[in-house]
């Protein structure tokens, strides 16, 4: 029991550690993409002093906490939030592997779609716009999903392309800003993913946590009702929470109306 107990917890670690490497890599994409660089090739550099960084120094979390929190060539703070984006990384693969632990192809398919809604959430962040590679990157993911998640149907699939994405185009065309064009194909490739049910269920949820955001900015005066925000990391938690739990939310809204 014990030689069982000491593999599991190697095999919890080595998943944890594979997915902080994992998202330490989106973490380059997501600095990277935007600014036109090539994500592949080329070398990490301190954002203070430039200076090339070393394999010491991207070790995901370790370097960071050992380090402390500072550049080991100018002494800097360096921003914890790609630490904490490592740290999300490892969790959501621990999670995944749990969750879905009777079908390892369901859980890699789950987080391979986690990896693609971070680098779109962070993105949009940074630069309020959603690259066409990552709604894209979801289509491909869609079609490996007709396989590893066979229960949502091909046409449930080609219903959620287009249940949300085109009232959302329709609204843009009647009133200019209401969403950008990359919500609108982020939306449509996430359908083709999650099918129509629970497409529709993570955009009521979207729009319920991005309005509760966009009354916090308003009240706190960080924002003016003319201003944007950036909508898509909303969208992303919207699908991953229709995705986890969007099935027990119909049931209970239906449970509620009494239907």
């Amino acid at each position: 029991m014990d030689v069982y107990n000491s593999y599991q917890a190697f095999i919890a670690v080595l998943i944890f550690f594979s997915g902080t490497c994992i998202f330490s890599f989106l973490n380059v994409i997501i600095y990277r993409v935007p600014r036109k660089m090539d994500f592949v090739r080329g070398h990490s550099l301190c954002p203070s002093c430039s200076h090339q960084l070393g394999a010491l120094d991207l070790i995901p979390l370790f370097s960071y906490v050992f380090l402390g929190g500072k550049c080991r060539y100018c002494k800097k703070k360096i921003g914890v939030r790609d630490t904490l984006i490592e740290l999300f990384g490892g969790g959501a693969a621990l999670f995944c592997a749990w969750y879905y632990k009777e079908n390892p192809a369901v859980a890699l398919t789950v987080f391979l779609f986690f990896c693609i809604l971070t680098v779109v959430s962070f993105m949009d962040i940074d630069t309020m716009e959603i690259e066409d590679g990552s709604w894209i990157a979801i289509y491909i993911l869609a079609v490996a999903a007709c396989f590893t998640m066979p229960e949502i149907s091909l046409v449930s699939r080609l219903m959620g392309v287009v249940c949300v994405s085109i009232p959302m185009l329709l609204l843009t065309l009647a009133v200019p800003g209401a969403f950008g064009g990359g919500d609108i194909k982020l939306m449509g490739a996430c359908g083709a993913f999650l099918g129509w049910k629970i497409t529709l269920v993570s955009a009521f949820l979207a729009i319920l946590l991005g309005g509760i955001w966009g009354i916090g900015l308003l009240l706190g005066k960080k924002k003016s009702r003319k201003d944007h925000f950036a909508f898509g990391p909303f969208l992303c938690m919207g699908m991953v929470i229709g995705l986890l739990w969007g099935e027990q939310i119909i049931s209970w809204y239906l449970g509620f109306l009494k239907i």
